[in-house]
């Protein structure tokens, strides 16, 4: 009996070492996040604190956005920032403020700018592409993160006109939302982390809904996001998306 369970292990041994774990493809689970999490049209609303050297500040918002193409914003509170709005048309990104009156075009080197003193930059607020349009992905590990057993994935660019070159991302293996993320320039420096603390279950998919962003190139605590509603496939009227809608 010794001998058939030395044997035994012995093939488990082998096995194991001839036959290591088939992953699912990045791009595979990368087309499962994109289902997840897209939707043809959308209106949200959430708050956005934003930890600086001199205190915590809260900054409230509504959403309408239609496929990875069309954004509007408006900012609700506090009364400082309050009518404060976004319009993105495709790759093309317009503000307007009610203190100047004035809608200014964010384009270049003026997209990689913080949003009213967030972690979050222009360029960031304008990522609603599909990143399996994006990036092309590979398996490279598992790991437990948060008690929740995830792939984790290394991304790469394939277009050169990429905010971020290459990511690294923890998928939820069972919902298939990404956790964390670390964002890197071409040069390989890390810029920037993500990290969902609460996933909901919304009109049967997954949704993250308490996110931290971190710019790791500043100093701080970072700048929280909460998701207080979100209804997915909303009917929007196309107005909205119009330049007109700025003031």
């Amino acid at each position: 009996m010794k001998k058939i369970a030395v044997a035994i292990c012995f093939i488990i041994v082998f096995m194991a070492w001839n036959f290591p774990t088939q992953y699912p493809t990045g791009d595979s689970i990368l087309q499962k996040i994109d289902e997840n999490i897209g939707s043809d049209n959308k209106i949200s609303q959430g708050k956005m604190i934003v930890h600086g050297r001199r205190g915590s500040r809260t900054i409230e918002s509504k959403s309408w956005i239609q496929g990875d193409e069309k954004s509007f914003t408006e900012y609700l509170a506090p009364p400082r920032e309050a009518g404060t709005k976004m319009l993105k048309l495709a790759d093309e990104l317009w503000t307007y403020s009610p203190s100047t009156d004035r809608i200014i075009r964010i384009s270049g080197h003026m997209l990689r700018q913080s949003v009213m003193g967030s972690d979050l930059s222009y360029e960031d607020m304008m990522e609603d592409r599909k990143l399996w349009d994006d990036y092309s992905a590979e398996v490279v590990e598992e790991e437990t993160y948060q008690d929740r057993p995830c792939w984790v994935l290394m991304l790469v660019s394939k277009h050169g006109n990429i905010a971020y070159h290459s990511r690294k991302i923890w998928v939820d293996k069972e919902r298939f939302v990404s956790l964390r993320e670390e964002r890197y320039a071409r040069s390989g420096k890390l810029i920037k982390t993500t990290q969902v603390n609460s996933v909901r279950r919304v009109e049967n998919r997954w949704f993250p809904f308490e996110m931290v962003f971190k710019d790791e190139l500043k100093t701080g605590k970072g700048t929280e996001f909460i998701l207080v509603s979100v209804e997915f496939n909303a009917d929007i009227p196309e107005h909205v998306f119009s330049k007109a809608s700025l003031r």
